[in-house]
């Protein structure tokens, strides 16, 4: 049982991110119960306490250190200008493994085609350090103005344009808005206080969780697959698997047959196992992944 010192805070965030996190979790093999009522969510570790924020704090309160760790946003560690240390990239997001991106915005019939365009314009966004850093990059001089939310629909009666974060662009489209130009690419990322990492007790959980997350990523959209083969046939089987590692080969009683498992992506698996079977396969079974270690 953990004692006293021995508990790590970790912050998880709520929002569009708080789903996709806690399955990420799931499979890495924490079980978390959240109450609507309650920013502090049960887990089945006696050594961690939960909280779920918003993603735009959580690296403000792991530098202040009410936090040990977290989970939060590359964009929101630069817009907070966050002293911590980054223990991992986790390539995940709200609906696709793909990288959301702050865009600079305007209505599809704008006359702006760079941010040039902007000079002496009204801009409103949620991450003001950062367009503003972006607009002095450019030599650009605007007005940057906080948005609270429901950015996209501040444009053209309020503002000239508006930064704004995307992951398919689908929402934007369907506002009639156009893209300008990108100022950053961010995934979440697995934060820690500088003082926390400095204990050892600490980094070593921290770093426990960190392969776990990234175990449950490496297994994302792959299935394991395992087949009884005929050693007759087994080099052609072998050249048909697009394994990323050599697959594992196990003789079986019978010396006329070796048993084959490997990991390979699921995408694949409706097109490889007829082939598989062609060439001489049986007992085929295709089984989820919860974790790959490398």
């Amino acid at each position: 049982m953990a004692n006293s010192k021995n508990i790590l805070r970790l912050g998880l965030p709520n929002g569009s991110l708080q789903g996709p996190t806690l399955e990420l979790l799931k499979r890495a093999g924490f079980n978390i119960v959240v109450s609507s009522r309650s920013y502090r969510p049960t887990v089945d570790d006696s050594e961690l306490e939960l909280r779920l924020l918003r993603a735009q704090e959580i690296g403000r309160y792991v530098d202040h250190g009410f936090l040990d760790c977290g989970i939060t946003g590359k964009d929101w560690v630069a817009e907070n200008k966050a002293d911590i240390e980054v223990l991992a990239d986790l390539p995940y997001s709200k609906a696709t493994s793909q990288p959301t991106r702050w865009v600079l915005v305007v209505p599809e019939d704008s006359p702006v085609q760079s941010v040039k365009d902007l000079e002496g314009k009204r801009i409103a966004t949620e991450a003001v350090d950062m367009t503003k850093e972006y607009l002095a990059k450019h030599g650009v001089q605007a007005e940057v103005e906080f948005s609270w939310g429901a950015t996209e629909v501040k444009v053209p009666e309020l503002v000239d344009a508006i930064v704004d974060i995307t992951e398919t662009g689908s929402s934007l489209r369907a506002n009639k808005l156009r893209i300008v130009d990108t100022l950053m690419l961010s995934f979440p990322q697995f934060v820690a206080s500088k003082s926390a990492y400095q204990d050892a007790w600490k980094r070593e959980k921290m770093e426990t969780l960190v392969l776990l997350l990234k175990g449950a990523l490496e297994a994302r959209d792959k299935v394991g697959l395992k087949m009884n083969v005929p050693t007759a046939a087994l080099e052609e089987v072998v050249k048909a698997l697009p394994a990323e590692r050599s697959p594992t080969i196990s003789q079986l009683a019978n010396a006329d047959w070796v048993a084959v498992e490997t990991v390979i992506a699921e995408s694949v698996v409706r097109e490889i196992i007829p082939r598989l079977k062609s060439l001489g396969a049986e007992g085929i079974v295709e089984y989820p992944l919860n974790k790959v270690i490398p």
